[in-house]
């Protein structure tokens, strides 16, 4: 038997014990997963060189207030911007209330919407389309395909902020770097049937003509307005689209506190399991070193057995992270395979049904992760972006997990290493 088969056995000695490890270990990871995901695509992630150029122009008090249309104008004339477009939100609600039917409905200008948005994908034909239907609108790609859309499908939205239903054809499909899960419409249909939105505007997305223009023209476009009754303020794209973030309150540090909940959760769980464990088996430590176990060969098979176990609880955790099919699947196969190996054991007695739980839950979460990731089954668009977990967050979570393990075990098993042969064996558990 080699010392790693050896590792292997004794991680799973205690069976009930080391599933109910590896269990709570794989919810800890679940939530860690989630978290350092949100993290990620909230506050790390990168657009595109374009949408860097990209800022947005809103009132100064909130959203719900709205500027003259003839701001931009004002704006298109500062030095450095190259297109200026207006955007309103209409909010309205497609068939019901159901949470799978609703996505963002924008007012915009057909004319120059794609010269700001120039990273996103269209044909010439679709934008010409767009442009020359009055009740058209162009929809991200990802929200036709979950809606079942097809191009110059007829579709109604029902106002419920503004008393008109857009009764829109589709002329086109944008894929934007990210998915957008929005339909853009023009702002003169809704002008045209509720007069006292002329000469009103939302917002406005400007297109610098360079990345030294930005700041630039954020500090001009505050500034032409500051004495107006409506002045405005100015901000990236990124920066705005954090802005609604920062409404919930303060995400970042709600973020931080729940990692750090998680990553203490891993450590206490693990280091009470290796404590008990190796409790539980002082004498044979000192049985393995009377047969010539050197002190850091019994420090590395405890620590190896913590690794084992959280490193366990990590993939399963990530996984189901990744897709809530993986969290199914490990919940379907576990049980299967429990209630199947129950049924055996009632004619072979030798056959270990938490292993068998173990092994239904890493297959059935392996299987649904595949299903997640090549099935074009997994939620997309608003905070479901958010909670796309990235396989080098994976990556990270399963690096946490062993890093928890390794040090839960190190002080009790450093501890155990140093136990004396004569002390060892007088011990009694």
């Amino acid at each position: 038997m080699t010392l790693t088969t050896f590792v292997r056995k004794n991680a799973f000695r205690n069976l009930r014990r080391s599933i109910l490890t590896v269990l709570s270990i794989g919810f800890s990871l679940l939530l860690l997963t989630i978290m350092m995901a949100i993290w990620k695509n909230f506050y790390l992630q990168k657009g595109t060189e374009v949408s860097a150029l990209r800022l947005v122009t809103r009132h100064k008090v909130s959203l719900v207030f709205e500027m003259p249309s003839y701001y931009r104008e004002k704006i298109r004339a500062i030095p450095g911007v190259a297109n200026v477009i207006p955007g309103n939100w209409f909010g309205g609600k497609y068939k019901d209330d159901k949470s799978n039917n609703f996505f963002a409905q924008f007012g915009t200008d057909p004319e120059e919407f794609f010269q700001v948005y120039k990273d996103w994908k269209i044909s010439d034909d679709e934008i010409t389309a767009w442009q020359h239907d009055r009740a058209g609108c162009v929809v991200d790609s990802h929200l036709a395909k979950k809606m079942g859309w097809k191009l110059g499908q007829r579709i109604i939205i029902l106002g419920t902020i503004f008393p008109v239903d857009l009764e829109l054809n589709i002329r086109g499909f944008y894929t934007a770097p990210e998915d957008t899960g929005s339909l853009y419409y023009n702002q003169k249909y809704v002008e045209e049937a509720v007069p006292y939105l002329k000469g009103q505007q939302g917002f406005y997305t400007i297109l610098a003509k360079s990345a030294e223009d930005v700041p630039k023209i954020q500090a001009a476009v505050d500034e032409t307005f500051h004495s107006s009754p409506q002045p405005t303020k100015t901000e990236t794209e990124k920066a705005f689209q954090l802005g609604f973030l920062a409404m919930l309150g303060n995400v970042k540090a709600f973020i931080l506190s729940i990692c750090g909940a998680v990553v203490f959760a891993i450590l206490l769980v693990s280091a009470n399991t290796m404590a008990m464990s190796i409790r539980e088996r002082t004498r044979e430590v000192a049985v393995l070193k009377t047969l010539g176990f050197t002190r850091g060969t019994v420090l590395s098979i405890f620590v190896g057995e913590a690794v084992i176990l959280a490193l366990i609880g990590g993939i399963i955790g990530s996984f189901c992270a990744y897709s809530p099919l993986s969290l199914v699947g490990a919940l379907v196969f576990s049980l299967a395979l429990f209630l199947l190996g129950a049924l055996v054991k009632l004619f072979v007695r030798r056959i270990p049904l938490g292993v068998l739980a173990l092994i239904g839950a890493v297959v059935g979460a392996l299987l649904g992760f595949v299903a997640g990731k090549f099935g074009n089954v997994m939620p997309s668009g608003g905070f479901a972006d958010a909670l796309k977990v990235a396989p080098t967050t994976m990556l990270v979570a399963w690096a946490a997990a062993a890093l928890m393990g390794f040090f839960s075990a190190l002080f009790p098993a450093y501890h155990a290493s140093r136990l004396g042969i004569v002390d060892g064996l007088r011990h009694i558990g």
